[in-house]
């Protein structure tokens, strides 16, 4: 299946709250370790992230700089996207890291 561009696209705005999915990719300090994950409210899941709250591969590796994230319309194309991500080489996700977040910065702040 194929993702329409329309339904998911990058973005560093703040989330409009509106009903929007988002696929998002999280890191360590070090940035060598990344999960991409979906979710329907990404302050929350960060903030979760951030404080432990979430059992797994993100705890286990102290995972907890939000680096990208894009927004889709529907949770059909936000779960496809992750699923895509999620199959990429590193060296794919680096470069679309680095399109959006040159400098691997937290992006938690630019959306509380």
């Amino acid at each position: 299946m194929e993702i329409n561009k329309k339904s998911c696209r990058a973005s560093t705005a703040s989330p409009n709250f509106m009903k929007n999915y988002y696929v998002y990719i999280i890191t360590n300090k070090y940035n060598n370790v990344f999960y991409v994950g979906v979710t329907s409210n990404l302050v929350k899941r960060i903030w979760e992230h951030k404080n432990k709250l979430v059992e797994g591969f993100s705890k286990k590796y102290n995972l907890n700089k939000l680096i990208y994230y894009e927004v889709c319309d529907n949770i059909e194309s936000a779960i496809t996207r992750e699923k895509q991500l999620k199959r990429w080489r590193r060296e794919w996700k680096i470069s679309l890291i680095e399109e959006m977040n040159p400098d691997f910065d937290d992006l938690y702040e630019k959306i509380v």
